[in-house]
């Protein structure tokens, strides 16, 4: 596998959280940042290093309500 990708949204408590496409895991955090970190260290938690995806791509989605 040469690719991760992580479904990003805004955690309705604040900060954030990631959600991997077609695996199990799910971390988050307070910041981007730290955000940015989990999701490192729950990929390398999650697979071998000979399994390992070579990019992991953050997607973020965010809802905007606008009044008309």
């Amino acid at each position: 596998m040469s690719e991760i990708v992580f479904l990003i949204e805004d955690a309705p408590e604040g900060g954030f959280t990631a959600r991997a496409l077609g695996h199990s895991i799910f971390t988050d955090g307070d910041t981007l940042e730290a955000l940015r970190t989990h999701v490192r260290d729950a990929v390398r938690c999650h697979f071998d290093s000979d399994e390992r995806p070579s990019i992991i791509r953050l997607h973020y989605v965010r809802d905007e309500v606008l009044a008309a």
